[in-house]
């Protein structure tokens, strides 16, 4: 026995013990809690977006006064882009149901991209405005309206720009790269082995076909064709009908007016409060939440190496309105 140790020693020692203890089950009561926390939230996140409580919406006008419609359409015309048909036509049906909208504006940022989905958007604002004839839609170009972009200002009932706006290229682009004298410098040989006389279409790694070459261009020749007809019949009698109007340029604004290709100089502003005359903008834009913008993103990446395993679907570069 130890003289030096106080005599209750064993007490004390089981007491530190004790607490010691509690402390570290509290502690794990704690951590336990918060994890199940969390997993709480996930699951309440994850069957939100199931249910669609979360995800793209349109922001709803918190107001009762008669007011300007605006609907953005920024970046690339594409299915899993921001300016995608589904979402853009959205914000149009829910800016003309509102009974407090006197015109909707189209204001337009984009360097143009699928013709299918500008098609989309173009055939919709069209049926938009017979069935509300009283409701005025304009196009407002902001920096770029070219291509597939100018493709869906054409079903506006005017087009406003800026004198340095850019817009036109009314034209349509498929492109690609061959690797043939690379890859024999490189002594690598190619082997593909396919089912069908065209099913190795435009492959990067092999000679070019010149009937696949003058299939490529009819098939282009007809897109750019449907885009002329759509450009004249939005246009219709403004339009100054020259060559170079479907050769593919960009024009500033002010040279786009003289051509037919806008109408005259206007702002979101301007439009709403001297064309509209209904000076309060309401967005009707579309939102997208992070979380659904994730798992879309993710889910198109996997679908489209799924699709790319099954299909043996070779690297293309698509037509595009640009």
């Amino acid at each position: 026995m130890n003289a030096s140790l106080p005599p209750d020693w064993e007490r004390a020692l089981l007491e530190k013990i004790a607490v010691r203890s509690l402390d570290e089950q509290r502690r794990a009561r704690h951590w336990s809690t918060l994890i199940r926390l969390l997993w709480l939230t996930l699951f309440f996140l994850v069957f939100s977006a199931v249910m669609g409580w979360v995800g793209p919406s349109t922001r709803e006008p918190l107001h009762s006064g008669r007011h300007t419609a605006l609907v953005d359409l920024n970046g690339v015309i594409g299915l899993q882009d921001e300016a995608s048909a589904d979402r853009i036509v959205d914000a149009l049906k829910s800016a003309f149901a509102d009974k407090r909208t006197q015109g909707v504006v189209v204001r337009i940022n984009s360097p143009g991209g699928s013709p299918v989905q500008a098609g989309v958007i173009n055939d919709e604002i069209r049926r938009l405005r017979q069935q509300h004839p009283d409701i005025p839609l304009y196009a407002v170009v902001q920096d770029l309206c070219a291509s597939g972009g100018y493709y869906v200002a054409v079903a506006a009932d005017r087009i406003y720009v800026d004198k340095a706006s850019l817009l036109g290229s009314i034209g349509v682009t498929m492109g690609g790269f061959g690797f043939t004298g690379a890859m024999q410098k490189l002594g690598v040989e190619r082997r593909a082995y396919t089912a069908g006389d065209n099913k190795d279409f435009l492959d990067p790694f092999a000679p070019e076909n010149p009937a696949q070459r003058a299939h490529v261009q009819k098939m282009l020749n007809e897109i750019h064709a449907q885009f002329k007809q759509v450009v004249r019949d939005g246009r219709g009698e403004r339009l100054v009908e020259s060559p170079e109007i479907f050769s593919g340029l960009v024009w500033t604004g002010e040279r786009a007016i003289e051509l037919g290709l806008a109408d005259g100089l206007g702002s979101l502003d301007s439009v709403a409060r001297d064309v509209i005359q209904a000076e309060l903008i309401i967005d009707f834009t579309p939102t997208e939440d992070y979380l659904h913008a994730l798992t879309r993103r993710l889910g198109a990446s996997a679908a489209g190496g799924v699709l790319q395993s099954l299909a043996g679907w070779q690297a293309r570069a698509p037509s595009s309105l640009r």
